[in-house]
């Protein structure tokens, strides 16, 4: 049996070659101090109509909760950022699609690469068992990106690497095998505060502090039903989400770009035609959107999304 240290370095090395740009481990151990922080978000309503964040709350404390026998957690970070940027600003007629969005579903991609991890790492310690999740289970998963290493919880609220920036997929492997702990990262923002200043709505209402009912991507993603006139308004020409609290971030400036195939934009994702989507039907959206992001939206949802921008926009 190899030493627990060099077992680890061995799973961090499976972790890149699977593709991912960054890996750290963490104790399965709860973060008191997270799950207090994300207890009085919840009490203020900043978690808005998604009532499962409540519901998952006790889960959410404990790992363990959810694989009683979890003693480490792998962390993986997969960076979406390409060569395309959002335009601050588009042409009336266009709309804006967050990054995210622009290529393949992330949840089937990192996926993937996590299951392919975990039967690699079975392959070095046959007795191993894991748990796989991306965004799917009521995990803290930014706390514990920060506790592993991975990056630091920004004052955006978003997970920022020094090299890779903010635009990072996330995914965890609850393993059953006591491993090497990483140093949490340090908090690298400093007096920077280029996202609060830069959101239109106020949703950062303070450092590391985000009211999903004010955020752009919260309100074209997430809520149900009809907007609201101020809602309306404050979409502007988003039709899926938002990208201006990373966009400002200096840290993205100067990120490496991975440019992954599976992430570069379709044709109709990149600042689409307002008149194009305006005529879509719902066979042409299954069609169009397959396999992507904006499915979460479902057909009714984005073409609430679609009118409201081309009202903000003035297009007929």
């Amino acid at each position: 049996m190899l030493y627990k240290n060099k077992i680890t370095e061995k799973i961090k090395a499976l972790a890149l070659a699977q593709g991912f740009h960054l890996v750290g481990i963490t104790s399965a151990q709860p973060q008191d101090q997270h799950v207090r922080f994300y207890e009085t978000w919840l009490q203020k309503g900043f978690s808005g109509e998604m009532d499962y964040l409540r519901r998952h709350l006790e889960k959410k404390k404990d790992p363990r909760s959810l694989y009683p026998q979890v003693r480490s957690i792998v962390c993986c970070a997969l960076s979406y950022k390409t060569s395309f940027e959002n335009p601050s600003h588009v042409e009336k007629e266009k709309g804006i699609i967050s990054n995210y969005a622009w290529g393949e579903d992330y949840h089937s991609v990192i996926k993937e690469k996590l299951e392919i991890l975990l039967s690699r790492i079975q392959e070095v310690i046959p007795e191993v068992q894991g748990r796989v999740y991306v965004d799917t289970g009521p995990l803290l998963e930014r706390s514990l990106a920060q506790q592993a290493g991975v990056g630091w919880i920004g004052k955006n609220t978003c997970v920022i690497h020094p090299r890779l920036g903010s635009y990072l997929f996330l995914g965890e492997i609850l393993l059953n095998h006591d491993l090497e702990k990483d140093e949490a990262h340090v908090d690298h923002c400093g007096s920077c505060t280029l996202c609060l200043d830069a959101c239109p709505t106020g949703a950062l209402s303070e450092p590391y502090e985000l009211d999903a009912r004010k955020c752009i991507a919260y309100l074209t993603i997430e809520k149900k039903g009809e907007f609201s006139k101020e809602e309306k308004s404050m979409v502007g020409q988003h039709i899926f989400g938002c990208d201006i609290c990373q966009q400002v971030c200096p840290w993205n400036d100067k990120a490496l770009i991975p440019n992954l195939s599976c992430f570069q934009p379709r044709p109709q994702t990149f600042v689409p035609s307002l008149r194009n989507l305006k005529t879509l039907t719902p066979e042409d959206f299954k069609r169009s959107f397959k396999d992507s992001p904006v499915q979460r939206t479902k057909y009714e949802g984005l073409m609430r999304n679609v009118e409201a921008v081309s009202q903000n926009s003035s297009l007929k």
